[in-house]
């Protein structure tokens, strides 16, 4: 480009424009060192919460102490994570619409999903004082073997390059986890039914914003492109959330009495998790009204969902490994 020395008033020069160049490589650097720490943050907040979480929320509550605990949470929160990863790849297909996608993490998430689910076996087996075999013999060790074996078809399928068979093997883990999470004294079939439901709505919703915004990562230099993938997971997405919100419900108000909401464990990590879920819902609206002005920033707020969402994986883990809380209010009603 020509340019007129003492007057370039509307004339880029090579020397501007590489000083533009380095700018955006200095702000990309930037995004991603914040983003490399904050997320190293919240791993070590997800850590915390599900190493500490159970004894904390069960001081004063008089409940027996579950062996354990925070291991086993530790590897449910690694079973979750890994259904929410795979099934939000096998959703987020569709959003892509023929352009770029990122890598699959499909494979990764399935056999650490099995390595979870056998790391509990293992877990189960040694806090019971059996052997591997006894523990397989269980109704416990049953479904998790199930589980197990259900997510190492899925890594078979992803890595012979035929994901969408992995559905099928992932119904089965949906299906022993539905069984196996809320456990419930009366009509079991019920709750079962419940969280055959809720499980595989809540992994959709944080799966797939997980698979949203790395493809909007990926298109980010097409602004029309990326915001068309948050819009394409915007619309389903409120469906899931009248989903999670009817089912949630509906557990809640099978597996926790009222007179113990407060004086439980299981009733103090449930109202941790409705705030988290209050404070997503509420970023969730934030993002679509920023998508609805179709303003990139829309972003913004979905990753700190997100954030949180992974958050409340962890506590949707540990309220599964908490007690009962059915005894506090059987034993309050015999005072």
């Amino acid at each position: 480009m020509r340019t007129t020395p003492g007057d370039d008033h509307g004339v880029t020069t090579p020397g501007a424009l590489a000083t533009g160049r380095a700018a955006r490589r200095r702000a990309a650097r930037r995004t991603t060192r914040t983003l490399a720490a904050l997320t190293f943050a919240g791993a070590v907040a997800a850590l915390a919460v599900a190493l500490l979480g159970g004894p904390l929320a069960a001081r004063g509550t008089g409940e027996l102490r579950v062996p354990a605990a925070g291991a086993t949470t530790v590897l449910r929160t690694v079973v979750f994570a890994a259904l929410a990863i795979h099934l939000g790849e096998l959703a987020g297909r569709r959003l892509a619409v023929g352009g770029p996608s990122p890598r699959p993490w499909s494979l990764y998430a399935a056999l650490a999903g099995a390595a979870g689910a056998a790391g509990q076996i293992a877990l189960l087996a040694s806090v019971s004082d059996i052997d591997m075999a006894t523990a397989y013999g269980t109704r416990d060790g049953r479904l998790l073997l199930l589980t197990a074996n259900g997510f190492l078809a899925a890594a078979g399928c992803a890595a012979l390059r035929r994901p969408a068979l992995a559905l099928v093997p992932l119904v089965l883990v949906i299906g022993a986890e539905a069984l196996r999470a809320h456990p419930e004294q009366y009509t079991p079939e019920i709750g079962a039914a419940l969280t055959a439901v809720h499980l595989p709505a809540a992994s959709l919703w944080a799966g797939g914003l997980l698979c949203a915004l790395r493809l909007m990562w990926l298109r980010r230099a097409d602004r029309a492109d990326a915001l068309a993938v948050l819009s394409r997971y915007a619309r389903p997405a409120a469906w899931l959330l009248a989903l999670l919100a009817a089912t949630g419900t509906a557990s809640t108000l099978r597996k926790l009495p009222p007179d113990v909401i407060l004086t439980s464990a299981y009733g103090r990590v449930l109202i941790a998790k409705l705030l988290l879920v209050a404070a997503v819902c509420a970023l969730a609206l934030t993002a679509r009204r920023l998508l609805l002005q179709s303003r990139l920033d829309a972003q913004h707020p979905a990753r700190a969902e997100l954030a949180l969402l992974t958050l409340v994986i962890v506590v949707s883990a540990l309220l599964t490994v908490l007690p009962d809380p059915h005894w506090i209010s059987a034993r309050l009603g015999l005072r």
